[in-house]
């Protein structure tokens, strides 16, 4: 039952995460809707439709909960009843937006607004329709400009995400979601993103690590962007050298950097799970440098079940490093 309803139901509750394809759990952090600091009777009425998209979204939540674990299972719904459910109910926020914006056609907040409900409910492309007029009425907002480019790194095509992030900047470069979804897009398509700044791959990392430190700068207490400036890392290559010598200490360069930026990260771990999951990151590092004890250690430190699997294959990795099978004769 419980497999069945969330296949049937992912396009309605599918959110997308800035540039859409981090490994982290899902999240609206990305979609931008300021707020209009007005006693005008217009932006009034958009605020009553607004709340009642939230407790819609809210009550619909509430129905896939229970849907999932059912009291009774024997008399639950089915999936196809509850999907109908659902949909009947975003239809008429759907009828409220759609009725707002007929009787004031020319309300760039209103088409942001709408975008962002119908993206929230996994009508991405009608959500860019949205959001593409609401940009053509007001290009002076920087969030239409900023929720269409994570659209469109999300569905394609890529290469407009990156003129539309800028945009986004230029018109404020003091939010730090900018940078951090910038940063991202950059990090995660890389082919797209050497064509983009004219660079090769190292230079791209080096773009990525400029915008999230610039993200870090405007927004130093945000986990979720620690933890994405730490993974950037995995891809950057140490320093060129000669020697031997010279290319262990580029090795061990580039691992104290990467284990500081998780360091930066764990401090801010919002609970035990998220704090556990950062040291095996930093594991990676030791067992990747030779960091055969500082690697032990830090594993024996994570005893979450949420992380046992990654902990056994981590544990198999450094007894291979450090135990090395000696080929029969």
């Amino acid at each position: 039952m419980s497999e069945l309803l969330i296949g049937a139901l992912s396009a309605l509750l599918s959110t997308n995460p800035p540039a859409a394809l981090t490994n982290l759990v899902a999240e609206r952090t990305g979609i931008v809707l300021p707020a209009a600091a007005t006693n005008n009777p217009v932006e009034q009425r958009l605020r009553e439709i607004m709340a009642a998209d939230d407790a819609a979204q809210d009550e619909v939540q509430k129905w896939l909960d229970e849907a999932d674990k059912p009291a009774d299972p024997l008399t639950a719904p089915s999936a196809t009843a509850v999907k109908a459910k659902v949909s009947q109910r975003f239809d008429q926020v759907k009828a409220l937006y759609e009725g707002f914006l007929k009787e004031h056609p020319d309300h760039a907040r209103g088409f942001l607004a709408y975008g962002s409900f119908l993206n929230d409910i996994g009508e991405e492309e009608a959500a860019i329709g949205q959001w593409e007029k609401s940009r053509e009425l007001d290009p002076k907002n920087p969030a239409a400009w900023n929720n269409l480019a994570n659209s469109y790194a999300h569905i394609g095509p890529v290469e407009k995400s990156f003129p539309y992030y800028e945009e986004a900047l230029k018109l404020n470069p003091k939010e730090p979601i900018y940078w951090h979804n910038y940063g991202t897009l950059t990090f995660l398509f890389r082919t797209d993103a050497t064509n983009h700044f004219k660079t090769d791959e190292q230079g791209v990392f080096r773009k990525a690590l400029d915008m999230y430190q610039e993200a870090i700068r405007l927004d130093p207490n945000n986990f979720k962007l620690l933890t994405d400036v730490a993974q950037t890392y995995y891809g950057v290559k140490p320093e060129p050298a000669e020697s031997a010598e010279g290319r262990r200490a580029a090795e061990l360069k580039l691992a104290n950097t990467a284990l500081g930026a998780w360091t930066n990260a764990i401090t801010l771990a919002p609970d035990e799970d998220d704090r556990q999951g950062v040291l095996l990151h930093m594991v990676r590092w030791h067992i990747r440098v030779g960091q055969w004890d500082e690697a032990k250690s830090r594993l024996a430190a994570v005893t979450n079940e949420l992380h046992r699997a990654m902990k056994s294959r981590l544990e198999r990795n450094l007894n291979d490093r450090t135990n090395p099978k000696v080929p029969e004769k």
